[in-house]
C-alpha cells in the first residue's frame, strides 16, 4: 500500500486545521478592527455634523435677534435678550419661516440650555405667555459651558437689558466636551440691530478648538 492509497495522518490534520484555525482567526480580528473602525468614524462623522448644525443654528438665531420683548407664561415682561454666564440665552428673532401659512408671526422666540450634558433649543409658538415647544437636543457630551456677551468693546458674563441697550453686539460661547476637546464660538447678535454697529473690528461666526 502506497502512502497516497493510506491518505493524510492525524498530525498533517490537526496541522492543517490549526492554520486553518489561524486564519479564520486573523480574518475575525481583521473584519473586528474594520468595524470598529468604522463605528468610531462614524460617530465622529455625526459628531462633527452635529457640531456645524450647533454653529449655523446659533449664528443664524442670534444674528436674527430683534429688540421685541416678551411675556412669559405668568404674563410678567422679560427683556428682549437675557443671558446668563453658564450659557443659557433667551430672546426673540426675525425670519421664522412659515413654509404653511400658519396664521403666526414671523418672529419666534427661542432659548438655549444645557440639559443632562446636551445643549438644547427651546422654541416658543407664540411670543407672548405661551408655553415652550420640545427642547430639542443639539450637542450631546457637553461638560462644560461658559458664555460672555459684548457691548462697546467690553464683555460682561450676564446680560440682563441693563447695560446700555436691549440686545449685545456679539455673544461668545465656550465648549467643553467630556472627551477633553473645546470649542469657542464667536457670534454677532443681530446684525441688523443699530445698536450692533459700532466701530471697531466685529467678531464673525466662527468654531474655534481649543486643543484636543
Amino acid at each position: 500500500m502506497t502512502r497516497d492509497d493510506r491518505g493524510f495522518t492525524l498530525i498533517e490534520v490537526m496541522i492543517a486545521l490549526m492554520i486553518f484555525g489561524m486564519i479564520a482567526a486573523a480574518g475575525v480580528a481583521i473584519l473586528t478592527f474594520s468595524v470598529r473602525a468604522q463605528t468610531a468614524t462614524g460617530k465622529r462623522f455625526d459628531d462633527v455634523a452635529a457640531l456645524n448644525r450647533t454653529t449655523a443654528l446659533l449664528a443664524g438665531d442670534l444674528g436674527q435677534a430683534i429688540d421685541r420683548p416678551a411675556r412669559d407664561e405668568g404674563g410678567n415682561v422679560l427683556p428682549a435678550f437675557t443671558g446668563e454666564g453658564d450659557g443659557r440665552m433667551r430672546f426673540v428673532r426675525s425670519g421664522w419661516a412659515n413654509v404653511d401659512a400658519a396664521p403666526r408671526a414671523s418672529v419666534q422666540k427661542v432659548a438655549y440650555a444645557i440639559e443632562d450634558g446636551t445643549l438644547v433649543r427651546i422654541a416658543y409658538p407664540m411670543i407672548d405667555g405661551a408655553a415652550p415647544l420640545p427642547a430639542v437636543a443639539l450637542l450631546d457630551r457637553i461638560a462644560g459651558i461658559a458664555a460672555r456677551y459684548r457691548y462697546k468693546g467690553a464683555w460682561s458674563d450676564r446680560w440682563d437689558d441693563t447695560q446700555g441697550a436691549a440686545l449685545p453686539q456679539a455673544a461668545e460661547i465656550s465648549l467643553r466636551r467630556t472627551d477633553g476637546r473645546a470649542y469657542r464660538l464667536m457670534l454677532l447678535v443681530g446684525t441688523g440691530y443699530a445698536g450692533s454697529l459700532a466701530p471697531g473690528p466685529q467678531p464673525t461666526p466662527t468654531a474655534t478648538p481649543n486643543g484636543g
